[in-house]
C-alpha cells in the first residue's frame, strides 16, 4: 500500500491541514508488513502487555526539550491548569488538565449534543436510506455495543453515530456530551489497534476489537439533554494502558467512578486515556439528533486527501472539533439542521 498524506478541515478557520501522523512508519510496517507475514507476530504487538510496554518506551521518558516538543504537538500551555514545571514527561503533557470552562466554550442550548473530546469527527448513520449510511466500516454495532447486550442492540437498530479520533498530541480526558442518568455501563475485553487512518482502513471493524467502555444515558429525564438513549463507547488504541473513570460535577474535583443510577451533568470530565491515540464512538437512537451543518459537508468534500476516502472509497473527511462544542442538536429543537 503507498504511502499517502491524510487531511482533514480545521473547524475554526475552514482550512485543509495534513496531518503528521505519529509512528506512521511504525504503523505501516506493523498493519502492512508483520499483519500480512506474521499472524502470531502481529496478535502479540496488539496485545495488552505489548501495547503496555510501548506506552512505557514513548510516553515515560523525560522531555529533553519541553519548549520544543509542547510547540511541535501544537500545545498552547495558557490553557493548562498544572505548572509548565510539573509536566517534564510526554504522559504528564497528555494527561494535563486544561482551563475547560474558559478556553472550550460550550452552547448554552440544553438540547445541544457536544463533542466528548478534543478530537477528529467523522459522523455516520445505520440507516441504508441516509447519505451517511456507513456499513461495517470502522464497526459493527451489535459487535461494538457486547455480544450479550441485545437489548442495546434493538434499542440503537437504525441509529446515527460519531466517531471521534484522538491523536497522541490532543488533551486526553473525555467529556460528557449529553447530560442524563446512565442506566448501564460496563467493559468488554479486547486487543489495542492503532486508530491510526492506514490500520483503521485496514483493519476491518477495529474498534469493535478493541478493549472498550461502554456507557449508556438516558437523556430523556429531568434535565437531560432529551435526545433519547446515548451509548459512550470509549476504545483503547496502540499503547494505550487503560480508561480510568473519574467523573467530575465541577472542574477535576472529587472524582468519582461512573455507576449505574448516576446523573451526568453535560460538558463534565467523565474520564482520561492513558495515553496516546484513543477513539471514542456515540451511537443515537434513530431519528433522534441531528449533525451539525458544517461537518456533514466537510465529510464529503473531494478536494480533501483523506486516507479514509480512499480506503473505502467514498468522501470521508474528519473535521477537527473541540471538546464541548456544538456536535448536534435534539431532532425538531430550535436550532436542528437536518441534513441526514
Amino acid at each position: 500500500m503507498r504511502m499517502m498524506r491524510h487531511q482533514y478541515i480545521e473547524r475554526d478557520s475552514g482550512s485543509i491541514v495534513t496531518e503528521r501522523l505519529f509512528g506512521d512508519r511504525m504503523v505501516r510496517l506493523l498493519y502492512h508488513g508483520v499483519r500480512e507475514n506474521s499472524t502470531a507476530l502481529f496478535r502479540m504487538l496488539t496485545s495488552n502487555r505489548s501495547s503496555h510496554i510501548l506506552g512505557l518506551v514513548n510516553f515515560d521518558r523525560p522531555v529533553l526539550s519541553r519548549r520544543a516538543f509542547l510547540a511541535n504537538c501544537g500545545i498552547e500551555l495558557s490553557e493548562c491548569l498544572d505548572p509548565p514545571g510539573q509536566l517534564d514527561t510526554p504522559r504528564k503533557i497528555f494527561e494535563r488538565r486544561i482551563c475547560y470552562g474558559e478556553c472550550r466554550p460550550m452552547p448554552s442550548d440544553p438540547a445541544a449534543v457536544v463533542s466528548p473530546a478534543d478530537a477528529r469527527v467523522l459522523v455516520g448513520s445505520f440507516r441504508e436510506t441516509s447519505l451517511t449510511f456507513l456499513k461495517e466500516k470502522f464497526f459493527t454495532f451489535e459487535e461494538l455495543l457486547g455480544s450479550t447486550n441485545a437489548l442495546w442492540h434493538q434499542s440503537f437498530k437504525g441509529g446515527d453515530f460519531a466517531v471521534f479520533r484522538l491523536t497522541p498530541d490532543k488533551y486526553h480526558y473525555n467529556h460528557t456530551p449529553v447530560a442524563g442518568q446512565v442506566i448501564d455501563f460496563y467493559a468488554i475485553d479486547g486487543d489495542y489497534h492503532s486508530c491510526n487512518p492506514s490500520a483503521v482502513v485496514t483493519v476491518a471493524t477495529p474498534y469493535s476489537k478493541n478493549k472498550r467502555v461502554v456507557t449508556i444515558i438516558d437523556t430523556d429525564v429531568p434535565g437531560g439533554t432529551g435526545v433519547g438513549l446515548v451509548a459512550m463507547i470509549e476504545v483503547v488504541a496502540l499503547m494505550i494502558g487503560d480508561i480510568v473513570q473519574a467523573y467530575s460535577s465541577k472542574s477535576y474535583d472529587d472524582p468519582q467512578p461512573v455507576e449505574i443510577g448516576m446523573f451526568l451533568e453535560k460538558g463534565q470530565p467523565k474520564s482520561l486515556y492513558r495515553p496516546g491515540s484513543s477513539t471514542d464512538i456515540l451511537i443515537f437512537q434513530e431519528e433522534r439528533v441531528d449533525f451539525a451543518r458544517d461537518i456533514l459537508e466537510n465529510m464529503r468534500r473531494t478536494d480533501v486527501a483523506s486516507r479514509f476516502t480512499e480506503g473505502f472509497h467514498k468522501p470521508l473527511v474528519e473535521t477537527d472539533i473541540r471538546v464541548r462544542s456544538l456536535l448536534g442538536m435534539a431532532r425538531n429543537s430550535s436550532e436542528s439542521g437536518r441534513t441526514l
